[in-house]
């Protein structure tokens, strides 16, 4: 057995932790629902697994009462705390902490780049071998 051996089992452990999250995730971006409801009872929002908005009802008497500026106020908070319970169910499912350092709230929300993600999974991995990663640098 060569030095490079443990790395490599230990890499690839890695990646199976992280690959089994990241199915857990998938589940949840696919058949998660979450329902928020206004603090005054105006409206409610559901969210898909992902965090976007796929309904809005506006309770019939409630808003009506409302005026514009607050209606928009209600609306906005209301978008933001469904947004936050929709983060906190992708935290909950991913854990703590991501040994690969991937952010998965970032990931959910389109602003990392899937080579990065990559990188971060194998990086280490192809390092335990001697070879480079894409970017150049080593694990």
């Amino acid at each position: 057995m060569f030095d490079g051996d443990a790395g490599v089992e230990e890499a690839l452990a890695t990646l199976e932790r992280e690959r089994a999250k990241i199915g857990k995730l998938s589940e949840l971006w696919r058949e998660g629902r979450t329902t928020v409801r206004a603090k005054d009872q105006s409206l409610s929002m559901t969210f898909d697994g992902r965090g976007e908005v796929v309904d809005l009802v506006f309770n019939e008497s409630k808003y009506r009462l409302l005026a514009p500026a607050q209606l928009a106020n209600v609306v906005v908070e209301t978008l933001q705390r469904g947004k936050a319970e929709c983060m906190a169910k992708m935290s909950e499912v991913m854990g703590a902490g991501s040994a690969s350092g991937i952010d998965y709230g970032e990931v959910a929300s389109g602003k990392v780049d899937p080579q990065q993600v990559l990188e971060s999974l194998i990086g280490p991995m192809l390092g335990s071998v001697g070879l480079e990663r894409r970017d150049g640098g080593r694990s």
